[in-house]
C-alpha cells in the first residue's frame, strides 16, 4: 500500500499552495518514508504535479460550481490535485485513487470534505 507516500506527497502539494516547496522540504518529507519505492513514488507524483499544475488548476476551475478555486479549502484542493495527478499521469485505477484520497481526507480534513472531494473528482474524471 502506498498511503504513506501519498500522504507525504499531499503534504508537499499542500505546502505549494502557500509558497514554493523547496528541495530541502522534499528531502525532509521523503526521508521519513521507510521504503525506497515509496520515496520514488512520492517524488514522481510531486514532480508530475509541479509539471502539470496549471492544466490541473484549469480542470478544477472548470468543474467548480458557484465557487472560485481560491475559495476551496486548501487541504481539499491539495487532495484533489494529488488524486488528479495520480489518475491522469501515473495511471493508477480511479477507484483505488479515490478511495485512498477519501481516507486521507478523513484524517486531515473536515467531515464535509469527502462529499466535496468525491463530487469534484467524479465531475472531472467522468468527462
Amino acid at each position: 500500500m502506498r498511503r504513506e507516500a501519498r500522504e507525504s506527497c499531499f503534504k508537499l502539494i499542500f505546502e505549494t499552495l502557500f509558497k514554493d516547496a523547496e528541495e530541502e522540504t522534499m528531502i525532509e518529507v521523503t526521508s521519513k518514508l521507510k521504503k525506497e519505492d515509496d520515496k520514488k513514488f512520492c517524488e514522481e507524483l510531486f514532480g508530475l504535479y509541479k509539471e502539470h499544475r496549471e492544466e490541473l488548476s484549469s480542470e478544477i476551475e472548470k468543474n467548480l460550481t458557484n465557487f472560485d478555486i481560491s475559495r476551496v479549502y486548501r487541504i481539499d484542493l491539495a487532495l484533489v490535485y494529488l488524486a488528479l495527478t495520480e489518475i491522469q499521469y501515473v495511471g493508477t485505477p480511479k477507484p483505488v485513487v479515490i478511495n485512498e484520497i477519501l481516507e486521507i481526507a478523513k484524517k486531515y480534513s473536515t467531515s464535509k470534505s469527502n462529499k466535496f472531494i468525491n463530487g469534484l473528482l467524479s465531475a472531472i474524471i467522468e468527462k
